[in-house]
C-alpha cells in the first residue's frame, strides 16, 4: 500500500446523517471553560454540570459524559494543517462535529516544547452543526463560512454520533 499523505475525515459508505433536526441552545463561555460550554449547548445541561466530571485534555472523558445524553464522539483523522483544509469535506458532511483549534496562528510555537507545567499554547472548541458554528466565546451562532476557526491550525475533529453508532470513542 502506498504512503497515502491525506485521508477523508468521514468513510464515504457511512453518510447517514445523524443530527439534522437537532435544536442547540446558546451558551456564553464564562473563564476557560469552552468544553463544558459546548457538551452544555449539545445536551441542555448547564456547563458547571460538566465542569469535574470530565477531563478538557481528554476527549474520550467528554464522549462519557455524553453518552447518558444518547450521544458520544468519534475521532476524525486529522494533522496539524489549518481547519480549512477541512472545510469543504465537514461543510457536505452536513451534520454535528466539534472543532478544536489551536488559538495561536505562530507555527513556531505550535512545535515548541512544552513549558514546566506542560503548557504549548492554548487552544479553543466550537460546535458545526450544518452550516452553522455555535461558539461558547462570545460569538454565538455564525455562519460556518464566515467563522475565523478556519485560519487556525487543527488540533482535534470529532463527528457526534449516536450513542449506540458503531463508530465512536
Amino acid at each position: 500500500m502506498p504512503n497515502n499523505k491525506s485521508t477523508q475525515l468521514w468513510d464515504e459508505s457511512d453518510q447517514e446523517k445523524h443530527f439534522q433536526d437537532f435544536k442547540l441552545q446558546f451558551h456564553q463561555q464564562s473563564g476557560p471553560h469552552c468544553v463544558s460550554t459546548c457538551l452544555a449547548m449539545l445536551t441542555g445541561q448547564s456547563p458547571a454540570f460538566f465542569q469535574g466530571k470530565m477531563n478538557t485534555q481528554n476527549p474520550v472523558s467528554w464522549s462519557n459524559v455524553l453518552q447518558p445524553f444518547g450521544m458520544k464522539l468519534a475521532y476524525c483523522p486529522t494533522d496539524i494543517r489549518k481547519l480549512m483544509w477541512y472545510q469543504d469535506e465537514l461543510l457536505e458532511i452536513n451534520d454535528l462535529f466539534l472543532l478544536c483549534y489551536y488559538i495561536s496562528s505562530d507555527p513556531e510555537v505550535l512545535l515548541r516544547d512544552p513549558d514546566d507545567e506542560g503548557w504549548i499554547c492554548g487552544s479553543h472548541v466550537v460546535i458545526l452543526h450544518q452550516k452553522e458554528i455555535l461558539d461558547p466565546g462570545g460569538i454565538g451562532a455564525i455562519a460556518a463560512a464566515k467563522h475565523s476557526c478556519w485560519e487556525h491550525h487543527t488540533k482535534r475533529i470529532f463527528r457526534i454520533l449516536p450513542v449506540g453508532h458503531k463508530r465512536g470513542l
